[in-house]
């Protein structure tokens, strides 16, 4: 028994994990402007890391960005490792000083967002799909993303599922 309860304090202590947080500072002084730098070309390479450390999923991204002023739209083209291809598109409305509300395809209500000094975090609930067991997962993402400098961004996004942390998804975003 006491194995049992050994290991599921070790699982409850890793889905708790922390995440970054606005509370402390940013590492840098730089101004990430969203609309900016998202507007125009750019490519991605990112993986899904499960929590135990294993490396699940491998991607390319192909984006195109547009802002009209008002709307961000972010048109993403996704080639995994395995060959699968997905698009998402994604609508970001600025909402005032450093808000922002979106939603793309399979995305369950309204993503919320907050740019704040070299930082953004973007927060939703998406049905994704799984190309190699088909159908869908509901999973949700609490991303957190960091100007790098002028033309490259990292992006960490914490998965869970039902509450209980799947794993990590880390990005790298480069513009054209």
């Amino acid at each position: 028994m006491k194995p049992f309860i050994l290991a599921a304090s070790l699982f409850l202590l890793a889905a708790c994990s922390g995440a970054p947080s606005f509370e402390r500072p940013p590492l840098s002084d730089r101004e990430l402007d969203l609309e900016q730098f998202f507007d125009g070309e750019l490519v991605a390479y990112g993986q899904f890391q499960d929590r135990f450390g294993n490396i699940r999923q491998r991607f390319n991204v192909k984006i195109k960005g547009g802002w009209d002023g008002r709307i961000l739209t972010l048109t993403e083209d996704f080639t995994y490792a395995s060959g699968a291809t997905e698009q998402r598109v994604w609508r970001l409305l600025k909402m005032g000083e450093g808000s922002w509300r979106g939603s793309a395809n399979g995305v369950i209500g309204e993503a919320k967002g907050r740019e704040d000094g070299d930082r953004f975090n973007w927060a939703y609930t998406i049905d994704l799909p799984q190309p190699d067991k088909g159908g869908t997962i509901r999973v949700s993402f609490d991303d957190w993303m960091w100007l790098m400098g002028d033309k490259r961004l990292l992006n960490i996004a914490y998965v869970k599922r039902l509450g209980i942390r799947l794993g990590t998804v880390t990005i790298n975003f480069e513009k054209l």
